[in-house]
C-alpha cells in the first residue's frame, strides 16, 4: 500500500519528517513504513549512479557470545567463514558476522526473514544472548556507481570495489559516527548497507547527502533498490 503519509504504520523511521520534506511517497511493510520513491517513481538510474536508502524500520537483530556459532548453525543460518564477512542467506537475510561469536541479521528488501523469525523464536543456547538491532542502530543504504568516492569523503577506510570485496565489512568511523559497514551489491550496482547508531542517524543522512552532492546522488526509495538486483 501507496501513501503520502508516514504516520500509518506503528513503526516509521527518525528520518521520516526528512522524507515528508523530500515528498516521499511511503510503502507499508508489515507493521513497519518505509519510503517507496521520491519525485520520481522510476529512481532506478539515479541508484545505479548514486542513491542513499533508509531501511531503518526493517527488521533486523543480532546475538552474542561463545555458543553464538553453533546454536546459529543449529537454526539452519549459514555463517560466514571468519569476522568481517557477510552471507547472504537462502531467503535473502544478510547475516554478518562481527566477530567469531557476533552476529547481526538484517532482512531482504520486502522486509522479511525466515532467518530472523528462527532466530527471535528459539531458545536461546546457553552462552547466547540477545542484541536487538531495530531500535539502536539504523540501517542506511549507498549505492551506485559512485558510491565508493563518497564514502571516501566521510571514511578513512578504503572502499573502493578492487580492495574491498562484496560481503566484506568495516567496522569503522563514518562522518565521525561509529557504525558498520557492509558491502552488500544489488545484482551488478556497487552497495553498501551502514549500520550506525539510531541517536546520530539524522546527522550522518545530511553527512552523505552532503558528500554525495559533488556526485549527484540523491535519496532514492527501497523500490529502486529493488529494481536494480
Amino acid at each position: 500500500m501507496l501513501s503520502t503519509l508516514a504516520t500509518d504504520a506503528l513503526r516509521r523511521s527518525q528520518l521520516y519528517r526528512r522524507h515528508m520534506a523530500m515528498d516521499a511517497t511511503f510503502t507499508t511493510l508489515g507493521d513497519s513504513v518505509v519510503v517507496s520513491h521520491y519525485a520520481s517513481e522510476d529512481e532506478t538510474k539515479q541508484a545505479q549512479h548514486l542513491g542513499l536508502a533508509d531501511l531503518s524500520t526493517l527488521p533486523r537483530t543480532g546475538f552474542k557470545g561463545l555458543g553464538t556459532p553453533d546454536w546459529a548453525l543449529d537454526l539452519g543460518i549459514e555463517l560466514p567463514a571468519r569476522p568481517n564477512r557477510a552471507l547472504l542467506q537462502s531467503d535473502g537475510t544478510l547475516v554478518a558476522r562481527l566477530s567469531q561469536s557476533e552476529l547481526l541479521l538484517a532482512s531482504n528488501l520486502n522486509g522479511l526473514s525466515e532467518s530472523i523469525a528462527n532466530a527471535t523464536q528459539a531458545e536461546l543456547a546457553e552462552r547466547v544472548y540477545s542484541l536487538p538491532r531495530s531500535d539502536s542502530h539504523s540501517w542506511l543504504v549507498l549505492c551506485g556507481s559512485q558510491a565508493a568516492e563518497t564514502l571516501a569523503k566521510v571514511c578513512g577506510v578504503d572502499l573502493r570495489p578492487h580492495k574491498f570485496a562484496d560481503g566484506e565489512i568495516a567496522q569503522t568511523s563514518i562522518a565521525k559516527i561509529n557504525g558498520v559497514i557492509v558491502r552488500n551489491d544489488l545484482g551488478e550496482t556497487l552497495s553498501y548497507c551502514i549500520f550506525s547508531d539510531s541517536s546520530s542517524v539524522e546527522f550522518l543522512w545530511d553527512s552523505l547527502l552532503d558528500a554525495m552532492a559533488e556526485f549527484e546522488g540523491a535519496a532514492v526509495g527501497i523500490q529502486a533498490l529493488r529494481d536494480c538486483r
